[in-house]
């Protein structure tokens, strides 16, 4: 199975776990009126919203470049991301606000054995869903899989709360105490999200470690005697390098092209979903800074 189907599977995946989730914990809320089972319903319905969301993201993300999007379409993952953490924010405030009013009014929960029974069936299925995103991410580097996982990591907290508080349930503030501190975690999970977006978005340099690697894997080619201006971002699945291969000034261009095809195959092999640019320059021209015009590496 390819990438692209796998990054399919899991959206689809989620939406019929969301789907599922949802309506488990309508049913539990219907019978308890726990307020931390009703903060798990509202997430659960976010998440739906969410995944479908995914689902189109992915579905752009993984079309072709063409001639009006020669970069692909990858930035389809972090821009519905981005929306993912502006829904999940709305529905944590809300939360908080009605927690702090059921706080000062306290009701009693009913059916509380119920209630457990259901929640502990949620948890168990959010928990088998993130170990096969997990498995997904490990595979794909999806940042909409990423996302929609952050919030299901979210959902595994939130549901170990609410058992907490069933469990209790004697203690009447507990309940709004708890869905106070799971709507917390769900705003800084969105927050934590639209950090990640937005760096996507705004063409954030890939991650140090990689780029030292990429330095390495170059300067270790048979042929190159330096580099500068590595540039680097990452657009959904893709990953995108740029740099300048300082060569030797008297090679032919036959020469200096097969040194630079030598580069990018390693490079490719190395990592998944890259595409290289490199610009040759002489080695005579490493000193002269006036053309190095992309910050400092």
């Amino acid at each position: 199975m390819n990438k692209p189907q796998l990054v399919r599977i899991a959206t689809y995946t989620s939406v019929v776990i969301a789907t599922l989730l949802l309506l488990l914990k309508v049913y539990a809320w219907w019978y308890t009126d726990s307020i931390s089972i009703l903060a798990s319903l509202l997430d659960s319905a976010i998440d739906i919203a969410a995944s479908v969301m995914i689902v189109f993201a992915v579905h752009i993300a993984q079309t072709p470049a063409d001639k009006e999007h020669r970069f692909g379409h990858g930035n389809a993952e972090p821009l519905a991301a981005l929306a993912q953490s502006v829904f999940i924010s709305g529905s944590a405030i809300y939360l908080i606000i009605y927690s702090i009013e059921r706080f000062i009014h306290p009701q009693a929960i009913q059916s509380a054995d119920l209630g457990l029974i259901v929640m502990v069936i949620s948890l168990m299925v959010t928990l088998g869903l993130l170990s096969f995103q997990r498995y997904v991410i490990k595979k794909t580097q999806s940042t909409a899989i990423k996302a929609d996982s952050l919030h299901y990591l979210s959902d595994v907290l939130a549901n170990i709360l609410v058992i907490i508080t069933l469990w209790f349930s004697a203690i009447q503030w507990l309940d709004p105490l708890l869905g106070f501190a799971i709507a917390a975690w769900i705003f800084y999970s969105a927050v934590r999200i639209a950090i990640e977006a937005g760096n996507q978005l705004l063409d954030h340099e890939l991650p140090q470690a990689m780029r030292e690697e990429i330095k390495q894997i170059t300067l270790d080619t048979t042929g190159v005697l330096g580099m500068n201006d590595l540039r680097s971002y990452q657009s959904g699945p893709n990953k995108f390098v740029q740099f300048d291969l300082e060569l030797d000034d008297n090679l032919s261009l036959f020469e200096s092209h097969k040194i630079t095809e030598n580069v990018t195959k390693k490079l490719r092999h190395r990592f998944t979903d890259l595409d290289v640019m490199i610009h040759q320059e002489p080695a005579s021209l490493k000193h002269d800074k006036s053309h190095h015009n992309w910050g400092k590496e």
